[in-house]
């Protein structure tokens, strides 16, 4: 039986299978997915380190628990039509872990999740330096999300930091694998250039490709979308926006200025609009007059 999710998830499945690269809005809480959905952005991104710094006002340093993680991402579901893409980081543990954070994504009802190998939350005394798990347990994490899914639709992406841990070549070994043990797309982090991005269209993985982090020169989408990249993200710079946009207006609060000259406010139109007013007031007259 279809649920509410049903559509959203196959619109990302029509994306992930597609032959188009798109970028999705980074979106963090209710109202911002429903701007997303209002700019007609096909796909959104819910990291973990918006996430952190939403929820927590942290930094990204694996200290967000599932629940919370989950709970925001509901919250976003809720409020907007939007397929949602979903950092789950490292499944919050172990591969059992893993199971248990693909049900509950999946019950928030995001449409597609990824996972990944590097070893988080960071290991003590390795210092700043990155390290990947083996690609055993990389693979075993993958099965565990994969068994723990309950709705075919939901898109299950094996993500890998190797492209800036170890290089390219073991970069092309775990996409294999992850591949191999069943995931719907592999999400690669770190790709540096179009080089590494054609050697590994080259190796012929077999998935479509989701990147993260890249740099100038791997920004075209006519490219990408030759190279199997279905969804390309392009970073967070909304949230950075949005806090340079509360500190701005506090601090000229704060220091004695008036309101009637602050610039860059949203206008009444357009807060009706992202919080759904006109929707309330037919309720309200339907269900209260």
């Amino acid at each position: 039986m279809p649920s509410r999710w049903s559509g959203r998830r196959a619109r990302f499945r029509n994306v992930i299978n597609g032959t188009q690269c798109v970028h999705p809005a980074s979106v963090h809480d209710p109202i911002g997915g429903r701007i997303a959905q209002d700019l007609g952005f096909e796909v959104g991104m819910f990291a973990g380190s918006t996430a952190s710094l939403t929820v927590l006002g942290s930094p990204d340093l694996i200290t967000l628990t599932l629940t919370e993680f989950a709970a925001q991402a509901h919250r976003i579901m809720r409020a907007a039509d939007l397929s949602l893409m979903c950092d789950a980081d490292h499944g919050y543990g172990n591969a059992l872990s893993v199971m248990r954070t693909v049900e509950e994504l999946e019950t928030a009802g995001v449409s597609g999740l990824s996972i990944e190998d590097t070893d988080l939350p960071q290991p003590f005394g390795i210092g700043e330096k990155q390290r990947m798990l083996s690609i055993e347990e990389g693979v075993g994490k993958m099965k565990a999300a994969l068994a723990g899914r309950r709705d075919p639709d939901l898109v299950i992406a094996g993500r890998t930091s190797a492209p800036q841990i170890a290089g390219i070549d073991e970069t092309i070994k775990r996409a294999k694998a992850y591949a191999a043990a069943g995931v719907d797309a592999i999400f690669l982090v770190g790709m540096k250039s179009r080089a590494e991005l054609d050697a590994v269209a080259a190796a012929n993985i077999g998935k479509p490709l989701i990147l993260g982090g890249v740099p100038g020169e791997l920004s075209d989408k006519a490219y990408l979308s030759s190279k199997g990249v279905r969804v390309a993200l392009q970073g967070h710079q909304q949230f950075a926006a949005a806090v340079q946009g509360i500190y701005t207006t506090l601090k000229h609060l704060r220091d004695g200025g008036k309101a009637s000259d602050l610039k860059g406010i949203a206008s009444e139109d357009l807060m009706k609009k992202v919080t759904r007013a006109a929707d309330y007031d037919k309720w309200a007259k339907d269900f209260l007059s």
